[in-house]
């Protein structure tokens, strides 16, 4: 933990969370004060369950250690958003435990020069028809296929009644559409006691 002296000059900062068996960096962070430990505290509340906390359990009872590091300290809360979404974009939520990614990663994150073009050439949808957008920027990988980007859009959401309105699916990546998809019919889908669609 920091002393109250350290805690005084640190200001907002963005931290990662490093596993001393294999060296790979798990989480990222960005916090002020002793959030950084946070985590460690956590953990130890076993009615708690996270990706990120199962690592550090998983951690601590096969003997290694969490390595905390600060990144960037001394920073104003908007400029520790905008570096930790930066070193999730780096990194990439799909090695990370990360349930989020970071602020900002939706207008500005990681993109190749083609979307970036895309987001600033293309016009804005505007449609009379009823549709639905399914945003799947967790999902989305830039190397998948056409069935992958189909299965990634097609299954287990959150909708309300007004799904049946919908005449098709638009599957978007940070606010750019990938594809246009009619539906057919929805059916339920039964994860962890909840219903999705």
């Amino acid at each position: 933990m920091f002393s109250q002296l350290v805690i005084e000059q640190l200001g907002y900062y963005v931290y990662f969370l490093k596993d001393s068996r294999s060296g790979e960096v798990f989480y990222v962070g960005k916090g002020k004060e002793n959030r950084v430990f946070d985590h460690l505290n956590c953990s130890l509340e076993q009615d708690i369950e996270s990706d990120k906390l199962l690592r550090i359990r998983d951690i601590n009872d096969s003997g290694g250690n969490v390595i905390h590091y600060i990144l960037r300290h001394g920073l104003t809360e908007s400029s520790a958003f905008e570096i930790e979404a930066s070193l999730i974009d780096f990194i990439g939520m799909e090695n990370l435990s990360n349930f989020q990614s970071g602020h900002y990663s939706r207008g500005y994150g990681l993109m190749t020069s083609e979307e970036v073009s895309a987001l600033y050439e293309t016009a804005s949808l505007a449609t009379s028809l009823p549709i639905l957008l399914i945003n799947i920027n967790k999902l989305f990988r830039r190397d998948m296929t056409n069935e992958h980007l189909y299965h990634a859009t097609r299954e287990s959401w959150v909708v309300g009644s007004r799904r049946y309105k919908a005449k098709y699916a638009v599957a978007t990546y940070r606010g750019l559409t990938r594809e246009v998809y009619e539906i057919h019919e929805w059916y339920p889908v039964h994860t962890n006691s909840k219903v999705r669609w």
